[in-house]
């Protein structure tokens, strides 16, 4: 049977009564920008994250924006970020003039490897941006050790970690801002574009409602330049539905990723991550679900070590139907468009770009049946009998 990479309407479908009468509420209050919608859904997200504060943006891109924008940085400043990650992460940083300085990253977790941040700092880095990369934490024990010994500033990317935690605490609150995003991929997913910002300092909070809303305070007075970031009302009042679900979608997606873990390790060839170089006999590497990581699962990605054999497994799971996805198949430090950065900022980083060529995902979203993950082991079995 067909098995989708990601299906929205398994998820949106069974709650079409609350979404109707959330857009008709909208729809009859004639309040579409800013109000009572998102206020609430803000106050809602603040208390599920545990933050002190969250404030709606227009995208998870424009939430990174934003918060780069409240911290001051901008041309001449550098911040840290990995090479293995998606490109809104060192976009934003380039869109206000700073330069992104590309760290590499850890081969079992895929975050940022310190190590390699240190030895990419200059008297020019300002802040560093880790990455929970499908929904992991990245270790921010050590972050902030690290950040405050050399006064950084730090911007999580939580993009693809809401509800995840880090020894107990959710991704979002363990820096100096948290950025979200609602696109429909994501584990809280919306009807369009969408995103947030949490932070515990009611300083920055006010800045980032301000730079939203074009740095307007009071009505047609700017004291500072700001962005039209504004996330609308109905898209706040639809997500106010599905965040009252989002522990049902984290637990599904939990279930799912225990049921792979579990079944696919007993295929031959199958390591943990903890033997991520397991040698020639590791054909497939499965990702790690450490105990201190209340993982998100916002996607399912295994490594394949030998050559060749990422491209092999997606050929043989897309012609038997089998969603699945390669993120990220060009590292950022190699994109095109970055190529005129210092050389400094552009250093190879080795592990992104083995993981370029070794990566692939699989479906792992909540609404999956039990047939479902079935198929999409089998198809695996398959291919490593073959």
């Amino acid at each position: 049977m067909p098995v989708p990479l990601l299906d929205v309407n398994a998820q949106n479908h069974p709650l079409e009564l609350e979404l109707t009468a959330a857009f008709a509420r909208v729809l009859r209050s004639g309040r579409f920008i800013l109000g009572e919608e998102v206020e609430a859904f803000e106050a809602e997200c603040a208390a599920f994250i545990g933050a002190g504060h969250a404030v709606s943006m227009s995208s998870g891109t424009d939430a990174l924006l934003a918060a780069l924008m409240v911290l001051g940085l901008g041309p001449g400043d550098e911040v840290l970020c990995p090479a293995f990650t998606f490109f809104a992460t060192a976009g934003s940083i380039a869109r206000t003039g700073a330069i992104p300085v590309f760290c590499d990253v850890c081969p079992v977790t895929f975050n940022l490897d310190l190590e390699s941040a240190a030895a990419r700092l200059t008297l020019r880095t300002k802040a560093i941006m880790p990455v929970h990369l499908f929904g992991q934490a990245a270790e921010m024990e050590a972050m902030r050790t690290f950040a405050t010994a050399h006064r950084l500033r730090i911007i999580e990317d939580v993009a693809q970690a809401i509800g995840a935690t880090y020894h107990g605490r959710s991704c979002g609150t363990l820096g100096d801002l948290g950025c979200f995003s609602f696109f429909p991929s994501k584990n809280l997913g919306g009807f369009g574009d969408g995103g947030l910002v949490t932070t515990a300092d009611a300083d920055l909070a006010e800045k980032l409602r301000r730079t939203r809303n074009h740095g307007m305070h009071p009505r047609y007075h700017h004291a500072t330049v700001g962005a039209n970031f504004r996330m609308d009302a109905l898209q706040c009042a639809l997500l106010r539905v599905k965040l009252r679900h989002l522990g049902e979608y984290a637990a599904g997606r939990a279930a799912n990723a225990k049921y792979y873990l579990e079944r696919i390790s007993r295929l031959p060839g199958v390591v943990p991550a903890s033997a991520a170089e397991g040698g020639p006999a590791a054909r497939i590497v499965l990702p790690l679900a450490a105990a201190h990581l209340g993982h998100g699962w916002n996607q399912f990605t295994l490594r394949l070590p030998a050559t060749g054999h990422r491209d092999a497994l997606k050929s043989h799971l897309t012609a038997r139907g089998i969603g699945c996805e390669i993120y990220y198949p060009v590292a950022l430090h190699q994109q095109e468009c970055f190529k005129n950065l210092p050389p400094h900022a552009i250093r190879a980083c080795p592990v992104s770009e083995v993981l370029t060529r070794e990566v692939l995902s699989i479906p792992v979203y909540a609404e999956l049946t039990g047939a479902q993950l079935d198929e999409v082991i089998a198809a695996i079995a398959g291919w490593l009998e073959v």
